[in-house]
């Protein structure tokens, strides 16, 4: 009987991949609270599982008396010394139980207890091994599309988490099978399980994809500052290097492009603007404003962070973008607002960006 069930033991473990110290333990539990109900729920049962002599042992502590107050806790003398023949009174004496004693309803008992507390096993380790991966960039399979909400499902390991279509890339079409790129937003514990929240447009994306493919990001060389981001569009990034022989920009890119070329295949074809941080935030603001020149940048209140560009006449429909996306995505990636004007002066209308970090 032990033989079997320290084998059972063993092939759950290694089914469910959990520690076998961590069943016994519940098991044990599980063993004790069932046996408690014949003892009026007091807490005298004891069990200890020893796997390496495979072997149970499940036993009641009572006192020694002359007379008995309360027949759950308490033993005879003479009976006592039935079981060893050294019991006093005043002591207590351990009394071994048989498994076939607890009955099939403390059976059922102990196997509800064990269930619940692999359940909890494996939720435990589901939820370290989802914390693990935390803010941190990780390939999924998808599994299956849904035909109504567009909504994937994807495997992760040995997990299952669901991309809601609006965390997907805006135009992007997704097939079962594909192996994807995601970022891990934030990892929450439900009733139901530890919920992870996966995406494939936030800007945490586009940041880890770039310390993958950029040797000097990951290894600190060069820093990525902030990170502006319309999925399926266009990003924006602003990296820095504290060493002036090193072009981040330049880094970024990669020799022939392969580098943003890469990261830009990763996110089904969107833009990237990849510009050089300043800590003079006028030259910072001309170069998040690229592909457009421009020609000066003027401060207008610094506690509110606002301020004006100025850019060639030629160069303020480039400057704004298409439905102002450009000095959008500028006005997040600085934190600044930026009114754009052109040299001239004259101009129909003009664009300006909302005070939002990337």
């Amino acid at each position: 009987m032990n033989k079997e069930f320290f084998e059972a033991v063993r092939l759950l473990t290694e089914e469910k991949d959990i520690p076998a110290d961590y069943l016994y333990e519940k098991i044990a539990s599980a063993i004790v609270v069932a046996a408690k109900h014949n003892y009026g729920g007091k807490d005298i049962v004891h069990c200890d599982i020893d796997p390496e002599k495979e072997k149970i042992k499940v036993y009641v502590t009572k006192n020694v008396v002359d007379e008995i107050e309360d027949p759950d806790t308490d033993i005879l003398l003479e009976d006592a010394q039935k079981i060893r023949k050294s019991a006093k009174v005043g002591k207590t004496i351990d009394i071994p139980l048989k498994t076939k004693e607890f009955g099939r309803i403390i059976a059922q008992n102990a196997k509800h207890v064990i269930r619940q507390g692999i359940k909890e096993a494996e939720r435990n380790k589901q939820l370290e091994e989802f914390q693990s991966k935390n803010q941190e960039l990780i390939t999924a399979k998808v599994n299956r599309i849904d035909p109504v909400t567009g909504s994937a499902t994807l495997e992760i390991g040995k997990s299952i988490a669901i991309l809601p279509k609006n965390e997907q890339i805006p135009g992007e079409v997704l097939h079962e099978g594909d192996n994807i790129k995601i970022y891990v937003v934030d990892v929450k514990e439900s009733n139901k399980g530890p919920k992870i929240m996966i995406s494939r447009t936030h800007p945490g994306l586009v940041r880890r994809l770039f310390e993958t493919e950029v040797p000097e990001i990951y290894d600190g060389t060069i820093e990525i500052k902030s990170v502006s981001r319309e999925a399926g569009s266009r990003t924006k990034i602003a990296v820095f290097s504290k060493d002036d022989e090193i072009d981040p920009v330049g880094a970024c890119i990669g020799p022939k492009g392969q580098r943003v070329s890469n990261i830009v295949d990763a996110l089904d074809g969107e833009k990237i603007d990849i510009v050089k941080y300043s800590d003079d935030i006028c030259e910072f603001i001309s170069a998040a404003l690229a592909p457009a020149d421009v020609c000066s940048v003027e401060i207008l209140d610094e506690q509110s962070k606002s301020c004006r560009a100025t850019v060639p006449d030629d160069q303020l429909s480039l400057a704004i973008g298409n439905k102002g996306q450009n000095v959008r995505l500028a006005a997040k990636l600085t934190g600044w607002k930026i009114d754009i004007r052109p040299e001239s002066g004259f101009y129909e209308g003009s664009g300006s960006g909302e005070d939002n970090e990337g």
